[in-house]
């Protein structure tokens, strides 16, 4: 890969929104076992179907102990999908480059070039020790580095002979390369001066989580700097979760109706697990709220309830679908052209929020728009068995 930002994450003029698949669980309620849905290959290939169908640039995948495995998540459902990109976790240090090399490389080619790479270092000791890793915080960042300057290699085509201080490979090559030129792009987030470091010198898309709009920008700055100071370009994405109503009102009550059921005790107990983690990420992450309920909404429109319990991204855009078209332009104007979002339950708000906010966006890839020509249209049931309906409620 060169060290300019890859075709396939460089920002035009236009924005990229995925989506996310939930492969850790799904339901209407936070933090308790109510409303609760089966996850099961045929629920997650409905998410990515739905997806795939309206519109959205691609899914993320998330990676860890408390999810299905993305690779294989993602083998299952490109072959019944059409134009849907995965974007895929690999983790430094669990396998070689070389052998992540070839996962990349047959993924790609098994998509037909829809693949996307989502670096993940990993922030939690305890979850690491049970993987094998016993490093700490700037270690596994080192070990990344290394990683990223064999993968890349790797995946444009290179024969490569590396010794570092944590990864050796000898004469390592691929015999079957990628679809895309130079391998898929890589995406990739972190907040500590290590993990910006990494990002300036090998992705090509650096995220974050879903902070207010100064936070963020302070961020693209220091980021898109280091990366200046190396000769490369870096492009800028977010992931945050959507509550998009038909009004503001309505938005806001789904999200107290989201965390109803969520006790103190269960709060308390979520709060103390993220405590552990040694990700400076997460530790921005609750600090928005500081584990209580009477702070929430951290920013204009952007609630951080789901952090409450949920690791990593912990704050949603709440409002109607011009409000959270605005706040998303918000973001856009400091220079995030790509939007990873997700919501509850996560197969019907992909069809809210692609009905409610993506028609108000300017975006690089097509959506479904207005009426469908399925069963002669427009959507909706007949009316007496006689009459199609008209589109009478203004859009909002």
């Amino acid at each position: 890969m060169s060290d300019t930002t890859s075709t396939a994450a460089a920002s035009n003029d236009g924005l990229n929104v995925l989506w996310f698949l939930p492969t850790h669980g799904d339901g209407r309620h936070l933090g308790t076992g109510i409303g609760a849905r089966e996850l099961d290959i045929d629920y997650l290939r409905q998410v990515a179907q739905a997806a795939d169908r309206l519109g959205y640039y691609g899914v993320l995948i998330p990676t860890g102990k408390s999810c299905e495995d993305s690779w294989l998540v993602a083998s299952a459902l490109a072959p019944v999908t059409k134009r849907l990109r995965y974007l895929v976790a690999v983790r430094p240090g669990l396998a070689s480059p070389t052998l992540y090399g070839r996962m990349t490389a047959t993924l790609d080619r098994i998509s037909d070039g829809r693949l996307l790479i989502n670096i993940v270092t990993g922030g939690d000791p305890v979850e690491n020790a049970g993987d094998g890793i016993f490093l700490n915080h700037d270690e596994r960042y080192e070990v990344t580095d290394e990683f990223l300057q064999v993968y890349r290699r790797l995946l444009a085509g290179e024969r490569v002979t590396y010794a570092g201080k944590h990864i050796r490979v000898e004469d390592a090559h691929l015999l079957f390369p990628p679809v895309q030129e130079g391998g898929p792009a890589l995406y990739f987030g972190g907040s500590s001066a290590s993990a910006n470091s990494v990002a300036a010198d090998h992705v090509d898309k650096y995220l974050t989580w879903g902070e207010p709009p100064a936070a963020v920008a302070a961020k693209i700055k220091e980021v898109k700097a280091l990366a200046e100071a190396r000769g490369r370009k870096v492009s800028f994405g977010i992931r945050l979760h959507v509550i998009a109503r038909e009004t503001d009102a309505k938005a806001w009550e789904a999200a107290n109706d989201l965390i109803k059921y969520l006790d103190d005790d269960t709060i308390a107990a979520a709060q103390k697990v993220f405590s552990r983690l040694d990700s400076v990420g997460q530790a921005r992450m609750s600090a928005l709220h500081g584990g209580r309920r009477d702070r929430l909404e951290v920013s204009p429109n952007l609630w951080a309830g789901v952090g409450l319990v949920r690791g990593g991204a912990g704050t949603a855009l709440v409002g109607s679908g011009e409000t959270v078209a605005a706040r998303i332009q918000e973001y856009a104007d400091l220079g995030i052209d790509s939007f990873i979002f997700s919501g509850y339950p996560h197969l019907e708000e992909a069809y809210r929020v692609a009905e409610l906010v993506l028609p108000r966006l300017k975006l690089n890839h097509d959506i479904v728009r207005g009426s469908s020509k399925v069963n002669t249209g427009p959507f909706g049931e007949t009316i007496a068995n006689d009459y199609r309906p008209t589109l009478r409620a203004a859009q909002s």
